[in-house]
């Protein structure tokens, strides 16, 4: 399914026209000299993207591709948890951006950006939960040991449920005892596991998701995993992807349009013309030989 159709970016007279017309910002001492994000996209002859239902954007360091999807993701209002780095003259130069949808009315509700920052967050959070549960596991231990170790008189109806506890102590083994006491373990993965279920568990039916860089955390088996995911979800449940990727198991994803931000101008292109891919393939052709079978 396709929601989000063009987005334009302004032309370099566009940006002289704003150096010319702005004499406030521009001219305080108080204000960085680097008006980013202007001056970023004419140099790379780029004005206008058009989009697929799966649509990718690779390229180097500084290429631009993080920046699309915060300006893509600012312009349509879709939800963002994570920051990101807003510069003093982005509502500017995102003033000069234009966006169009199918409909004309916006993208889906349910629609968002995601990003790295995002999964290290949802990493982090499951570890705390999972280390509360472990102090919390601990205290039980040591409550535990201690209750069948002290002896109880009911004095009052007040009593009752210390009553109840030290009986149960003394009936129950620890591992019973504690886990009556407990909430269900989150269960523990590796950190490549929680990313991957980080974006099954964010990615829902019918909306837009603007991923960047979603190969992080990942080794192979689980990049070609989510690449499968992602490839699902675009063609089983009407979800339009824009997607920030180097990885070679997202970049060869079936039907993407893929555009190139390190060429000059940007242009659309094949997976297998872009350099870090062809980069990949010259490596594992110069050690083919490492890999034969040896007795």
């Amino acid at each position: 399914m396709t929601y989000l159709t063009e987005f334009t970016l302004p032309t370099e007279k566009q940006e002289c026209g704003y150096y010319l017309g702005s004499d406030a910002k521009l001219d305080m001492k108080c204000y960085p000299k680097d008006v980013f994000p202007f001056k970023l996209f004419p140099p790379k002859g780029l004005h206008r993207l058009t989009f697929e239902p799966l649509t990718l954007l690779y390229g180097g360091n500084g290429s631009g591709k993080s920046t699309l999807l915060n300006l893509l993701a600012e312009k349509l209002g879709v939800r963002r948890d994570a920051p990101f780095n807003r510069t003093p003259f982005y509502g500017e130069y995102l003033a000069l951006c234009g966006c169009e949808t199918l409909t004309g009315r916006g993208v889906p509700p349910g629609s968002r950006i995601l990003t790295s920052d995002d999964t290290f967050d949802f990493l982090l959070d499951l570890r705390a939960v999972n280390e509360g549960q472990e102090r919390r596991r601990a205290d039980l231990f040591e409550e535990y040991q201690n209750t069948r170790k002290e002896s109880f008189t009911l004095r009052s109806v007040e009593d009752y449920e210390e009553l109840k506890r030290h009986i149960e102590a003394k009936r129950n083994t620890k591992s019973v005892y504690v886990g009556s006491r407990m909430q269900a373990d989150l269960p523990y993965r590796s950190n490549g596991e929680t990313a991957f279920a980080f974006f099954t568990t964010r990615v829902r039916e019918g909306a837009l998701y603007l991923l960047d860089e979603p190969e992080n955390s990942l080794s192979a088996s689980w990049q070609i995993r989510l690449a499968q995911f992602l490839q699902e979800a675009v063609r089983f449940y009407d979800c339009q992807l824009v997607v920030a990727t180097h990885s070679p198991f997202l970049l060869a994803l079936k039907g993407a349009k893929i555009y190139d931000l390190d060429a000059v101008p940007v242009r659309t292109c094949r997976w297998t013309e872009l350099e870090s891919v062809r980069l990949t393939r010259d490596f594992f052709r110069e050690h083919e030989k490492d890999f034969t079978d040896r007795p």
